[in-house]
């Protein structure tokens, strides 16, 4: 899994000065320094002592950004860190230029480990979803409860939309494409990202649009920007090649922890379908189907995630009797335990 190419990127000690990442209200940041890898943790100021801890791993491209919206909706529920994978956000690149989805595993059981957390309630979208099944998969005991939000776990026939994004991983198209795309405003990168991850780009404030926009900014002025998006892309398709032991879905039936499962309808990455295979491969899964989102639903839906989890967690311990219908109020979403997929109303 490692990437068998030498790191192109500069030590961190020497990368250029940018801007500072913008820290929401209630939120603080702070780096932590790891054998082979420093991570930048966001976290939530506590509300109340005692509370259990969580854990959330953003996917391509995103960062610890991804969560905030979620993250503030559970204040009182769970004590909340998101970490930017290594080359994302504010962390810089890994000492040994590993951006497997094992590398990126490995980052987040050195943080849980080094900081005595676990184990904790384990979030991940994406690229995170698949970090966060190998980490339950491997390290049962760091891990109380998996929450996955389309999570990017193999598929034999693969959305057309999302064919570009795997063929980031194909060396030398990064850099071909940002070449092609020179020209191009950070707006319109930005409008072209919303277009491909949101069921409605629409629902995204212009607030909202001007921080992407920022944060983008502050990313391309990062000489190792490209090179940690087509070496986790990479990642990602290696990741859907492995069998055995190793093998994603494989990994996912070793999975013990209660999972709560959300895809989205108008998902253009993650294909609605695959949610059905999900939930018969993590033995004590829940199901929530989102028919009008895309792929970061917690971003889109923070409350309506946010109503599941809670969910999961006032019946962990008890198994949900299969076909339980769980309906967030006023959501139009259902959550089902089992196999059942309620695809009534799902975009295209």
């Amino acid at each position: 899994m490692s990437s068998t190419e030498s790191p192109s990127v500069p030590a961190a000690s020497v990368l250029p000065r940018v801007a500072p990442v913008r820290v929401g209200e209630g939120e603080r940041l702070r780096s932590v320094g790891l054998p082979g890898v420093t991570l930048s943790v966001r976290s939530r100021r506590h509300t109340r002592a005692g509370l259990p801890s969580a854990l959330y791993v953003h996917g391509l491209g995103g960062s610890s950004q991804n969560w905030s919206a979620l993250m503030a909706e559970l204040d009182g529920v769970v004590d909340s860190e998101a970490v930017d994978l290594p080359g994302f956000g504010d962390s810089p690149p890994p000492d040994d230029g590993d951006y497997s989805v094992t590398g990126h595993a490995r980052a987040v059981i050195r943080y849980l480990d080094a900081s005595g957390r676990g184990p904790v309630h384990l979030f991940g979208n994406s690229l995170g979803g698949a970090v966060a099944t190998r980490v339950a998969a491997v390290r049962p005991d760091l891990v109380r409860t998996l929450a996955l939000v389309s999570p990017a776990l193999p598929e034999l026939r693969i959305q057309r939309s999302a064919a570009p994004t795997g063929l980031l991983g194909v060396p030398g198209v990064a850099l071909l494409f940002n070449r092609l795309t020179r020209e191009w405003t950070a707006e319109q990168r930005v409008h072209g990202v919303l277009g491909l991850c949101y069921g409605d780009p629409g629902r995204v404030t212009p607030e909202a649009f001007r921080y992407a926009v920022e944060e983008l900014e502050r990313r391309l002025q990062l000489p190792y920007f490209w090179d940690a998006m087509a070496r986790s892309a990479r990642g990602i398709v290696n990741a859907y090649t492995l069998g055995g032991q190793q093998g994603l879905w494989r990994q996912a039936e070793r999975v013990l922890a209660p999972t709560l499962l959300v895809y989205g309808g108008r998902d253009q990455l993650v294909g609605f379908r695959m949610a059905a295979k999900a939930a018969r491969s993590f033995r004590d899964s829940r199901l929530l189907s989102l028919p009008d989102a895309g792929h970061v639903a917690m971003m889109e839906y923070p409350e309506v995630v946010a109503t599941a989890f809670r969910e999961l967690l006032a019946e962990r311990g008890r198994p949900a009797p299969e076909g339980t219908d769980f309906r967030a109020p006023g959501s139009g979403a259902d959550m089902t335990a089992g196999d059942d997929v309620p695809v009534t109303g799902a975009g295209s």
